[in-house]
């Protein structure tokens, strides 16, 4: 934080796959940390303004998911067909 006084947290509603939700939780468990702050870690890490190609794979297909591109999405779909078997 650029601000040395400590900003109050604001709650926000996230939907989240359950799958994605566990796997944070035991990577939270493991970090002695909690999900909350590893999603906030994960967002403060986000480059604003930077060119995407400096980000790494898993990064760039989040951000373009984020960004509500649909080349994200469609990736996003492809790799879920990938993981759970397409219909």
């Amino acid at each position: 934080m650029t601000d040395e006084r400590k900003k109050p947290k604001r709650p926000k509603n996230l939907l989240l796959d359950p799958d994605a939700v566990a796997r944070g939780e035991r990577y939270s468990r493991r970090h002695r940390t909690n999900l909350s702050r590893l999603v906030g870690d994960f967002l403060r890490s986000l480059p604003l303004g930077a060119d995407e190609s400096a980000l790494t794979p898993a990064v760039r297909r989040l951000w373009g998911v984020a960004r509500g591109r649909a080349d994200g999405r469609e990736a996003y779909r492809q790799h879920l067909a990938r993981k759970y078997g397409g219909r």
